[in-house]
């Protein structure tokens, strides 16, 4: 392996750091801001596992990628170093994107979901209250009927 190729999978290993850093960050930062009954929450920590388990999943997968999975002492120490550099340098642009991205994406999103869920619930009721208009006089018929026709054992 060619001294190039090394350093290549050195900087690869170092981002893979810098993102495992951000990703755990993005996760730890979603439950704080969850409700405090929330599920998200009460299920940090198994969120928090996944999320490490999808972490060293993606870094074994670029090791796969740079270097056909071989694996060398230095790269712990890499993507320690990466977690560091993203402590140390990268935790405010991450965050301002992050929150940038938030804004611009996620809750336009969120609101055009919610939107077309209140205009499905609005369809529905709307339906609901049309066929309540047209079986409300075969019910008062029935409850009429009902009343004449067992009126003596009421009493």
């Amino acid at each position: 392996m060619s001294l190039s190729v090394q350093f290549l999978s050195l900087l690869a290993m170092i981002g893979t750091g810098i993102v495992a850093a951000g990703f755990i960050d993005m996760i730890g930062t979603g439950t704080a801001h969850a409700g405090k009954k929330s599920i998200i929450r009460r299920r940090a920590a198994v969120l928090e596992v996944i999320g490490w388990i999808i972490v060293g999943c993606g870094s074994f997968y670029i090791l796969y990628i740079v270097r056909d999975g071989e694996w060398r002492i230095y790269d712990p120490f890499a993507q320690v170093s990466g977690l560091l550099l993203y402590t140390s340098f990268f935790h405010k642009p991450f965050r301002f994107f992050g929150r940038i991205l938030f804004v611009l994406l996620i809750k336009p999103l969120w609101v055009i979901g919610r939107g077309i869920v209140r205009i499905i619930g609005r369809i529905i009721y709307l339906f609901i209250r049309i066929i309540d208009f047209l079986i409300n006089p075969f019910i008062s018929i029935f409850h009429r009927i009902h009343r004449k026709l067992f009126k003596s054992k009421e009493k």
